[in-house]
């Protein structure tokens, strides 16, 4: 719901109303609720469940925490940021302090560029104004124009407050395709040298170091002309890894569980296999992960 003020408010009273559509924050809720709905993604809810509780258990931040997740379609880039607006705030994702941008859809002419920045600018800073731990995210990053991401800039930097509002305690989360072919290319690379999938993390093959080089130097990417990256304002790049059958068929029986279906192994067994997988010879990872899994679910559902 939104907050609404009076004159006769105190900065004590203001700061508690602000405050009373967030949760109490639980990192076993957290990190129960990456355990039992994120399939094939560990160095992920590692990221998450130690950044997300360092950040809200900090009294004090000194940067709002900016999260930049990177993978293939359908590898569950959304569906994290949902759990971590869940656990945070009463209304989850559909909470009135969650902003969420989808680049082709909210800034689709480029030749508007100039309205779009001002606009941008303007719901960032009235959103924080009046709630202090609001959280945006931002869809198809990678689309974005370099002008929309160095207007986000600003207000992702060390600094006490940005013409006079604090944006410490605030969520920035970026979701891109960028870099998702560099982290299937190592995933894969581990496979064919008999390296368990689990056994891959951040420091694997550099991984970090190369996302980090892939969407720094991707002519396509906004990131390329944004000086966001190289002046370290990210905090955290998150890699989401292509996922295997195993975690397509988990993701099958999930949906089951929320069509209220009975569970039945064989056919959540028989749609995943349908699915298409890469490469082609070997079929390892999924190519669209667990997308369209409801659709191809309800073929078989009679």
């Amino acid at each position: 719901m939104a907050e609404t003020y009076t004159l006769s408010l105190t900065a004590e009273d203001r700061f508690v109303e602000v405050f009373a559509a967030v949760l109490a924050f639980d990192p076993k809720r957290l990190e129960k609720d990456l355990r039992d709905s994120l399939f094939g993604q560990h160095i992920v809810s590692d990221i998450v469940l130690k950044a997300v509780t360092s950040f809200m258990t900090d009294s004090n931040p000194n940067k709002p925490l900016v999260l930049s997740f990177h993978g293939t379609t359908g590898v569950g880039k959304n569906h994290v940021a949902q759990i971590i607006a869940k656990n945070i705030y009463e209304n989850g994702i559909e909470s009135y302090h969650v902003h969420t941008y989808i680049s082709e859809h909210h800034f689709p002419h480029k030749e508007k560029s100039d309205l779009y920045k001002a606009q941008l600018k303007q719901e960032i800073y009235k959103s924080v104004s009046s709630f202090p731990r609001s959280m945006f995210i931002f869809d198809e990053m990678d689309k974005m124009q370099p002008q929309l991401i160095d207007v986000i800039k600003p207000f992702l930097d060390y600094k006490l407050n940005v013409d006079g509002v604090s944006f410490r305690n605030a969520i920035f989360i970026f979701l891109s395709n960028a870099g998702g072919n560099v982290i299937a290319e190592v995933a894969l690379d581990l496979w064919r040298e008999g390296i368990c999938r689990e056994e891959l993390w951040m420091n694997s093959k550099e991984l970090e170091t190369k996302i980090f080089r892939k969407i720094f130097n991707d002519k396509n990417s906004g990131f390329l002309h944004s000086s966001m990256i190289d002046e370290h304002l990210i905090d955290y790049y998150v890699p989401f890894l292509p996922l295997m059958l195993k975690h397509v068929r988990q993701c099958v029986m999930a949906e089951m569980s929320h069509l209220k279906i009975k569970p039945n192994y064989e056919l959540a067994d028989k749609v995943a296999r349908e699915m298409p997988f890469f490469p082609e010879k070997e079929r390892i990872f999924s190519a669209k992960g667990c997308k369209s899994v409801r659709q191809k679910l309800a073929l078989y559902d009679n």
